[in-house]
């Protein structure tokens, strides 16, 4: 049994200060690190979760499939990659498993934005065969682009 809705359910990031910082989506202050063109570092606010108040998707991810199908165009969704080293996913047994983001990649994302107010959905996709025995669901991961 797989559990969809714990999917990617932390990240690492290391700041140029050397600080390491582990983010749990179940945290209700959970933000993400989002890596602009500039060469900035961008917190924003990960997901809703079930106890929250508000319009935004109940959730954290968004699949890959409903993003290309238009399905979240109604709250103005930026494509964002995520300065993450590493992400975590739970297996059937609810371990933890740490997965290293490769060199030259990054966890994509998108931010929603409504009434002013913005959050970050991680795109999720197929998982790799490799990592099938751990979860159903996996972050989308392509190359870094500086758009």
């Amino acid at each position: 049994m797989f559990y969809a809705d714990r999917m990617c359910g932390g990240a690492r990031y290391v700041d140029e200060a050397g600080r390491d910082w582990k983010i749990y989506f179940p945290n209700p202050k959970a933000a993400l690190p989002v890596a602009r063109a500039s060469g900035q570092v961008e917190w924003v606010k990960w997901g809703r979760r079930k106890e929250e108040p508000g319009k935004f998707v109940q959730g954290g991810w968004a699949r890959q499939e409903s993003v290309n199908a238009g399905k979240w165009d109604r709250v103005e969704p930026e494509l964002v990659q995520l300065a993450v080293t590493s992400f975590m996913e739970k297996d059937a047994a609810r371990t933890s498993h740490w997965i290293d983001v490769p060199a030259g990649m990054a966890i994509n994302a998108l931010i929603a934005t409504m009434e002013g107010e913005s959050r970050l959905y991680v795109i999720t996709t197929e998982t790799p065969a490799e990592y099938v025995w751990v979860h159903d669901r996996w972050p989308l991961i392509k190359i870094i682009t500086t758009d």
